[in-house]
């Protein structure tokens, strides 16, 4: 009896233990062509300003075709890593060129895209509970390039994309280096494609905000930095916030009322909480001649995120930023 007391007091100990331990911190690489519009910034800074939830490895950098050459992407994630106080965070230039044009020249000393490539796959293999997740919201080239260079990092990796208008043809990202999504789909990597669907309600273009909102919401969030960044527009800022106001201030609105999606955001946001969508999974397709070529024989799947909850996600971003006390008095 005595034994049978000490071993029950030994299992309740250490059932004890495991439930208080806390949370696992998800581990991000987030890889952005930050100076393309304005959803990168907003997804970068909601990241930052997460990080009870989230242990960021480092952000890598891409250039797509509006936003200007690899020095204007690095600018712009840097200014936003600035007034979020996180430039301690490893930021690291990526591909300014395609898959294909890149490929045959992984293995030189020095080609385009080196130093993301290298981190992406010096992170993967570092040892960790759970799989390095990278959340990739422009074209896909750094991560293909990462994986064509060292396939063994393809089951240590999960990949979300904010991407595609799946199963509908176009979108930017994909169509900016159509060649690095296929490559991926063909292969084993845990594969996330974040949904964009212009125009629908069931994609990332439906989590929308207005000028007004910014306007009303944004002024004077996030900390304040003792250097000021200037603008991509110009401009001085001292916080995230105030920075927000004028991104939204240089940018077109569509709809009525008129308004802007941050997709890049809602990826993050369904990596924080996966109840804020809708998930399915399908046999890979590829993108061939402008359209999806379904393989419903294949036995490689990935999956497909779309009907986001666009309150709760918007909430949750106001709710993430500091409120810059100073500002708001």
């Amino acid at each position: 009896m005595k034994y049978l007391f000490i071993l029950l007091s030994l299992i309740l100990l250490t059932c004890k233990t495991k439930s208080s331990a806390p949370n696992q911190k998800t581990t991000i690489i987030f890889d952005t062509d930050a100076n393309n519009e304005l959803d990168d910034q907003h997804a970068l800074a909601y990241l930052l300003f997460n990080q009870d939830h989230f242990q960021i490895e480092g952000v890598t950098v891409n250039a797509t075709r509006s936003g200007g050459n690899m020095d204007k992407q690095y600018e712009e994630a840097e200014r936003i890593m600035k007034l979020c106080q996180a430039d301690s965070i490893p930021l690291l230039k990526g591909a300014d060129s395609s898959f294909t044009a890149i490929l045959p020249t992984i293995d030189s000393t020095d080609f385009d895209g080196k130093l993301a490539v290298d981190f992406m796959i010096k992170s993967a293999h570092r040892s960790r509970l759970d799989k390095l997740v990278l959340i990739a919201v422009g074209k896909l080239t750094n991560v293909a390039l990462a994986v064509a260079k060292d396939s063994t990092i393809v089951s240590k990796i999960r990949l979300v994309w904010l991407g595609s208008n799946y199963p509908e043809p176009g979108e930017y990202n994909q169509d900016n280096d159509t060649a690095a999504m296929n490559y991926l789909l063909n292969t084993r990597i845990d594969f996330e494609m974040v949904t964009v669907r212009y125009g629908k309600p069931s994609g990332t273009d439906a989590v929308k905000i207005t000028q007004e909102e910014v306007n009303k919401k944004m002024p004077g969030l996030g900390p304040k930095i003792k250097i000021p960044v200037i603008g991509r527009h110009g401009g001085s800022f001292g916080c995230f916030g105030d920075y927000s106001v004028d991104l939204f201030k240089h940018i077109d609105y569509h709809g009525t009322p008129p308004s802007r999606a941050l997709f890049d955001m809602a990826a993050v946001a369904i990596v924080k909480n996966p109840a804020w969508a809708q998930r399915q999974e399908i046999s890979s397709p590829l993108y061939i001649n402008n359209q999806w070529v379904e393989r419903p024989s294949n036995p490689r799947k990935i999956k497909i995120w779309e009907n986001f909850n666009t309150p709760a996600i918007l909430s949750d971003f106001f709710n993430s930023f500091p409120i810059n006390i100073e500002s708001k008095n």
